[in-house]
């Protein structure tokens, strides 16, 4: 199955966080599962940072592209259809970082690995 990773997701794989579930954990380690990174994701991680609501160590980046290296996580870019697909969606979320996924996941047939629970109010399936 593909699954497309929440930026706190990957964050909390990254470092550890308790927060992380069981779930979401076996899901991550499931090689029957093509993991995804959103371009949207790095961008937000790069908005957070620049605004200081984010503190990461020096060389964030290179720790967020070993670990996409180590664990084959692909790299999902901003295409055109995902921003029509943006377009149609009913605003149960507004947050325009989730709403970019919410579109990549529905246009690219991907479950979400995200602890927040607004996103399964639409036609994806939301793992944690």
């Amino acid at each position: 199955m593909k699954t497309l990773l929440d930026t706190h997701a990957l964050l909390w794989l990254i470092t550890g966080d308790q927060r992380l579930s069981n779930t979401a954990k076996k899901s991550y380690l499931d090689p029957g599962n093509a993991l995804f990174f959103s371009a949207a994701g790095f961008w937000e991680i790069c908005i957070k940072k620049s605004l200081g609501k984010l503190s990461l160590q020096p060389g964030w980046v290179e720790v967020i592209r070993d670990e996409m290296n180590a664990n084959a996580i692909h790299w999902l870019p901003i295409e055109t259809a995902h921003c029509v697909e943006l377009t149609k969606l009913p605003f149960y979320h507004r947050d325009p970082f989730d709403r970019m996924l919410i579109a990549q996941a529905l246009v690219e047939s991907m479950q979400v690995l995200s602890c927040d629970r607004r996103l399964s109010k639409y036609e994806i399936t939301r793992i944690w």
